[in-house]
């Protein structure tokens, strides 16, 4: 009897990993075993990095919030907390967005924020 090997699915399972390859530089577009490895660890990559954007996002943010609050004689810190003293619940991305974008709106909420710390420390 002869030997069944499913080829058909073993091309299917070869040609899905090349497709994913496509791109790569040298026989790691086009041999099937070391494409593979390179998928593979690029699957890694995107999981690991796929975390790592949302942290790289978070700090983009603090950093543009803290240079539109520092024009306005604010700290970051101080910012956030004052924020949380009015009782303003904007997230980080809203704020950043802002101090880009809409200065004047950003502006109130830090003479808010502002007003909010007086309020506290009088």
């Amino acid at each position: 009897m002869t030997r069944a090997t499913n080829n058909p699915a073993s091309r299917e399972r070869r040609k899905k990993f090349l497709k994913l390859a496509k791109g790569y530089r040298g026989r790691a577009k086009n041999c099937y075993r070391i494409a593979r490895n390179r998928v593979e660890k690029g699957l890694q990559y995107a999981y690991r990095d796929r975390k790592a954007n949302k942290r790289n996002f978070r700090s983009l943010w603090i950093q543009r919030i803290n240079a539109g609050v520092r024009e306005h004689g604010l700290v970051y810190s101080q910012f956030i907390n004052g924020l949380n003293l009015a009782g303003i619940d904007l997230d980080r991305k809203v704020l950043a967005d802002m101090a880009v974008h809409e200065p004047v709106a950003f502006a109130a909420i830090v003479a808010q924020a502002k007003e909010a710390l007086e309020r506290k420390a009088a």
